[in-house]
């Protein structure tokens, strides 16, 4: 799942990493400091915070030995100890943040998230949080051979397709399907509604469909829900209500549950499959897909 990036950045990444401990089942780059954005000139790739997120089997012992060489990067949370850090780190998100650190010349922000819980959002996307983020292209610098994680990973990748084809129209471009994709983790986020920068997401996909395609190609070749018409540049998802029916099983299951409780009447208790052949069959399936998504 490594991708390319923008030049000489593996050898930057990797002096980053090293300042930190190496016990880590994942470690990845991500954002504007990684991938170029448009609009965003090549200097300001080269000099914007870059964000890190670090999956770890064991946050306390992660934290305890984290403090012991970079006392620094923590806020006063210090004083408490790495099993409180490691506690605070399960709220919300399941993710602890340390933010404007300078290292090697740059200011960094990185995550660190126990393993578990990033396996728990890539499969049923519980929060989307981190799993959003690598439904994008992001920089991988460290992977163990962890098979579930390996799993988990592609699972989110798939869960990502499935979504973005109930949400699309029968036909749509590639570009289109990226900018589905790429906006699946910023559904219901006021920012995106009032307009701090309505053109994000257009922003991420248009300068880096390169590396979306490397994401997601072997992907769509293998998906007997979609046809690519390579002469028309232009794939065409399975709308049938049986196609349908069959997006809508494969969703994760937080989705679905959210789904669910939009076309459940209170009282009713019907079963999820029951509920979801409805949504199938139902004209605005798409649009129910995307309140779910945005719930």
């Amino acid at each position: 799942m490594s991708l390319p990036v923008l030049s000489s950045s593996a050898v930057k990444f990797r002096r980053v990493l090293a300042h930190f401990p190496q016990e880590l089942s994942l470690a990845f780059a991500y954002g504007s400091g990684v991938f170029r954005q448009a609009g965003a000139s090549a200097e300001h790739g080269e000099t914007n915070m870059l964000d890190f997120v670090f999956a770890v089997d064991d946050a306390a012992t992660w934290h305890m030995t984290n403090l012991l060489k970079n006392k620094s990067h923590y806020s006063f949370l210090k004083f408490f100890g790495p099993k409180k850090i490691s506690t605070i780190q399960r709220y919300g998100a399941g993710i602890y943040y340390n933010t404007l650190v300078p290292c090697n010349g740059r200011m960094i922000k990185y995550g660190v998230i126990s393993t578990d819980a990033l396996i728990e959002d890539l499969f049923h996307w519980k929060t989307l949080y981190v799993a959003g983020r690598l439904q994008k292209p992001v920089k991988i610098l460290a992977q163990n051979e962890n098979s579930r994680l390996q799993a988990a990973l592609v699972s989110n990748l798939k869960s990502a397709v499935t979504a973005a084809f109930l949400m699309l129209p029968e036909s749509f471009s590639e570009e289109d399907l990226y900018m589905q994709i790429a906006g699946l983790s910023y559904s219901g986020d006021f920012r995106m509604i009032i307009g701090e920068d309505k053109a994000k997401v257009q922003n991420i996909v248009k300068p880096n469909v390169a590396h979306f395609q490397k994401l997601y190609s072997a992907i769509l070749q293998d998906c007997p829900q979609v046809v690519y018409k390579h002469h028309l540049g232009r794939l065409e998802a399975n709308k049938s209500p049986e196609g349908q029916f069959t997006q809508l099983m494969a969703l994760p299951k937080t989705l679905q549950q959210k789904i669910t409780a939009l076309v459940n009447p209170p009282g009713k208790n019907r079963d999820v499959e029951e509920i979801l052949l409805q949504v199938a069959h139902d004209p605005d399936c798409g649009f129910v897909v995307h309140q779910g998504r945005s719930g």
